[in-house]
């Protein structure tokens, strides 16, 4: 189910550093595993420092130990409260490509099942078509049928499916997105809830 509120994607700054904080600490307190925050978890006590990793982040050169990516919250345009955010490689070397893929996303706890992760990807997908991406690979845990879901309702096809016992220590399904096709097929149902691009993201 989606609800009327109006997402947009925000690039992290210094304004939104109390409540990137609060976000993380939120997925500690419900014991949920944390996907696409560009490392924030890592970084939750050098915010400022998290904050130059991005920077470098996005001017990388691709190689095989790191890739160019932007890393964005996604913010509910009511009460300018982060409830999901989202990681893009926008290049793939050899290891994102056995595991990773090019999107990692993740909604808040308390913000899931209204719909939202539908909404974050189509984004990502918007992002993506900007940097001339025309196919995004992506994965998830066999049991993450949430993440599954979202995939596979924005055109996600399923290539494989594999144990991964280095990186996940689970069943992982590869899931493959066309990235023009997808959002040609869900403009009319997404659009209408996606705030105003401030910032020329798309």
């Amino acid at each position: 189910m989606i609800y009327e509120d109006k997402l947009r994607y925000v690039k992290p700054t210094k304004e939104y550093q109390e409540q990137a904080i609060e976000y993380i600490k939120e997925f500690y307190k419900y014991n949920s595993k944390i996907h696409g925050v560009g490392g924030l978890d890592r970084y939750i006590n050098d915010y400022d420092g998290w904050l130059e990793k991005l920077e470098k982040d996005r001017n990388r050169i691709p190689s095989e130990e790191k890739v160019p990516a932007e890393t964005y919250f996604l913010v509910r345009e009511a009460d300018n409260k982060i409830v999901g955010m989202v990681n893009i490689r926008l290049a793939l070397n050899e290891k994102l490509k056995k595991y990773g893929g090019n999107i990692g996303y993740s909604i808040r706890p308390t913000e899931r099942q209204k719909g939202y992760n539908k909404i974050n990807l189509y984004l990502a997908l918007l992002v993506c078509k900007k940097h001339g991406i025309k196919e995004v690979l992506m994965d998830c845990d066999k049991d993450n049928l949430a993440s599954a879901k979202t995939m596979k309702s924005l055109g996600g096809v399923l290539l494989k499916e594999y144990y991964d016992e280095e990186n996940a220590n689970a069943i992982v399904q590869d899931y493959i997105i066309d990235v023009e096709e997808s959002i040609e097929n869900n403009k009319d149902k997404y659009e209408k809830f996606i705030g105003d691009d401030e910032n020329e993201i798309f």
